[in-house]
């Protein structure tokens, strides 16, 4: 058993983060790509992130068909990358602060299906269990056209397996969404941290809803051991999926081609700025490795937590990893941040960041409705709360010591910051009622 209070004693930014204060967390152990390549390419190697590249095109023509959202895209599920030029200005004359660059906004708030960035790992892994069950069976074969899955017969196929998942909401929704289009079972186990409308939008899909008074660990401890039972069932670890982290690492290279399409480049004298608000660390995680495959040293990705619930943090920073637990160090873990609210952080992807996140800035939950009442006024664009977590980085980017400090180090000099693209990395929002959008724009806490 650790000993939270060796940590806090020793680290300043951890002593700040016990106590509940707003901070930065600058990764001391994040080295330049070159360094890190080999050990990379054992964890997830570039030929397993074409492989998922490669499997969401084959599912394309089903996608397609189900989900006419898509007919857009080709059945390729992506969201937009916009400038937000109007936030930029507002967030410099609200909070006194300097924003260097071009401010975007990833707005994987609007994903087609699930209105989230879980769009991306929780379909890809249901997708990919889909395949291996049907290719197995002799009922697939990978030179088919896929949109034959959207059939009576391999739904009732589809119907004799279960999937499962652990979820404070926006996973089960990307995953009860998907499995119920293609026949499977579903059941989402839901924290108390998970909002209401999400479980009501997952029955109406047919999704069984189990709740639990706990928090997201309890759900997630409580679907797996409930799925070990059953030999017919999947379960979907976001603790630990490396299926999960793929299909996330595949948005790295769509945003590569979305800033190629505007003229955008990422080079030394033009370096990537991205903002990444974090749970239990398989989108970030994922998003991150995929960008630092591509980009290498001229991007720098930083993950944002709130206050109450900065998980992945303190894993990282004590290298207890999935052992860490904010409860350790005296915070709730209750946040209005309802998909950040994971109290330990995966094993896996914090890990695998140990060398290639940047850092992690922390934000009050108060914070999270200002910014999305901003944004809303500034661009007329809304975004969860937890979405808005990201607006945090940018504007405490030159504001904190220690985040200028990592500036200075990594060569984001005055001029290079003024090339500077930041992109804030929105997670989800698309699907929320218009009733829940007025709670949201009326909350104001202190």
């Amino acid at each position: 058993m650790y000993d939270p209070n060796r940590f806090i004693e020793s680290d300043p930014a951890i002593r700040r983060v016990a106590a509940g204060e707003p901070t930065v967390w600058i990764n001391p152990d994040y080295l330049p790509v070159e360094v890190t390549d080999g050990l990379c390419q054992l964890v997830v190697p570039d030929s397993a992130i074409d492989d998922a590249e490669a499997r969401l095109a084959r599912f394309a023509p089903f996608i397609r068909r189900c989900f006419p959202e898509t007919e857009a895209t080709g059945g390729l599920i992506e969201s937009p990358l916009e400038d937000i030029p109007q936030m930029q200005q507002a967030l410099e004359q609200e909070y006194g602060c300097t924003i260097p660059g071009r401010l975007m906004l990833k707005m994987d708030s609007h994903l087609a299906i699930a209105g989230s960035v879980k769009a991306r790992g929780g379909i890809y892994e249901v997708l990919k269990h889909a395949e291996d069950l049907a290719i197995a069976a002799g009922k697939l074969t990978m030179e088919d056209d896929y949109a034959r899955l959207d059939s009576e017969e391999m739904r009732d196929f589809f119907r004799q397996y279960t999937v499962q998942v652990g979820s404070t909401g926006n996973l089960g929704m990307s995953i009860g969404i998907m499995s119920a289009a293609l026949g499977f079972r579903v059941k989402v186990h839901m924290s108390a941290d998970a909002k209401q409308w999400k479980k009501d939008l997952l029955r109406s899909h047919g999704v069984e809803v189990l709740e639990y008074s706990g928090d997201y660990s309890k759900a997630v401890a409580e679907g797996r051991a409930l799925s070990d039972a059953d030999p017919m069932s999947y379960f979907v670890d976001d603790e630990k999926s490396v299926d999960l982290f793929l299909g996330y690492a595949v948005a790295a290279r769509r945003l590569k081609k979305q800033l190629d399409e505007q003229g955008i480049a990422v080079d030394e004298a033009h370096p990537l700025i991205v903002y990444l608000p974090t749970g239990v660390g398989g989108a970030p995680g994922g998003v991150t490795y995929g960008l630092k495959r591509l980009f290498k040293n001229n991007v720098h990705c930083f993950l944002v937590e709130p206050t109450l619930c900065p998980s992945v943090l303190l894993g990282m920073a004590t290298k207890q990893y999935e052992k860490a637990n904010v409860r350790d160090f005296g915070l709730s873990g209750r946040t209005h941040a309802d998909g950040l609210a994971c109290a330990s952080p995966s094993s896996f992807v914090t890990r695998v960041l140990g060398n290639l996140a940047s850092g992690d800035f922390t934000v009050t939950d108060a914070k999270l409705y200002d910014y999305l009442r901003l944004l809303d006024s500034s661009e007329g664009k809304r975004i969860e709360p937890s979405s808005c977590a990201a607006f945090v980085g940018p504007c405490q980017l030159l504001t904190l010591e220690d985040s200028r400090r990592y500036c200075a180090e990594q060569g984001l000099t005055e001029e290079a910051l003024a090339n500077s693209v930041q992109i804030a990395w929105a997670t989800g929002g698309r699907l929320v009622p218009a009733e829940v959008w007025e709670q949201y724009l009326a909350t104001h806490l202190d």
